[in-house]
């Protein structure tokens, strides 16, 4: 329910029905549930079927096609689809390549997990301006980000928001802020330890669904 509006209008636009529910995971879940028997349909997981991580991993296929010479891959981390979609194939080709996942200080199931070993949640619905970035990593690509994904950096809400401006003003380019976490993350004090001594690093743009109407969290205006 809490998800903007230019994604849901979007959404409808493309001929899709959108159906509202409570903004926590197990909510979904039951809601993704009754779709599913309601209409005799088949779920398909946006970050835990395997072919979608799969077919996320051509992220870095692409990537080390173009740039075989790079020594990092950055991208943000929700439910874990890209990352480890990304960390797959990227250690597949070069396991010396350092993949690193993004995550906002209000959402950091990602590097809690990391740091005590073991999949966690986030218990209460995160408020960030990183709507797309909300959702807890799974059990399909826990064991992924576990075993392949070297480091995790979390960023904060201002970190976000100065990143995805430095975006569009710089680059010219559209981007929600949960791209713009992956920016920040390499940006950060943080970033810089992690990343120390790789000069051709990736930082992957996951998104441009800004909702326009929302402008307001920008702090200098």
């Amino acid at each position: 329910s809490t998800s903007p509006s230019v994604k849901k209008n979007a959404v409808k636009g493309y001929g899709a029905t959108v159906v509202e529910c409570k903004p926590t995971e197990q909510a979904r879940d039951v809601a993704a549930s009754n779709v599913v028997k309601e209409t005799n349909g088949v779920l398909i997981h946006p970050n835990q079927d395997p072919d979608v991580i799969a077919g996320q991993g051509t992220i870095a296929k692409e990537l080390l096609e173009e740039l075989p010479h790079l020594d990092a891959i950055v991208a943000p981390v929700g439910g874990g689809g890209m990352i480890g979609g990304i960390a797959v194939w990227a250690k597949h080709v070069n396991p010396s390549i350092l993949v690193v996942a993004a995550e906002p200080v209000a959402a950091d199931d990602c590097f809690r997990s990391k740091k005590a070993g073991e999949k966690l949640i986030n218990e209460a619905p995160p408020v960030t301006v990183a709507d797309g970035v909300k959702v807890s990593i799974g059990h399909n690509t826990w064991p992924i980000i576990r075993d392949l994904v070297d480091d995790v950096i979390c960023v904060t809400e201002e970190e976000i928001m100065d990143a995805t401006r430095l975006v569009w003003e710089r680059m010219k380019l559209v981007i929600e802020p949960s791209s713009g976490v992956g920016v920040a993350a390499v940006l950060s004090e943080n970033g810089k330890r992690v990343l120390t001594g790789r000069k051709n690093i990736a930082v992957v743009l996951c998104g441009g669904n800004v909702d326009l109407e929302a402008m307001s969290w920008n702090p200098k205006q």
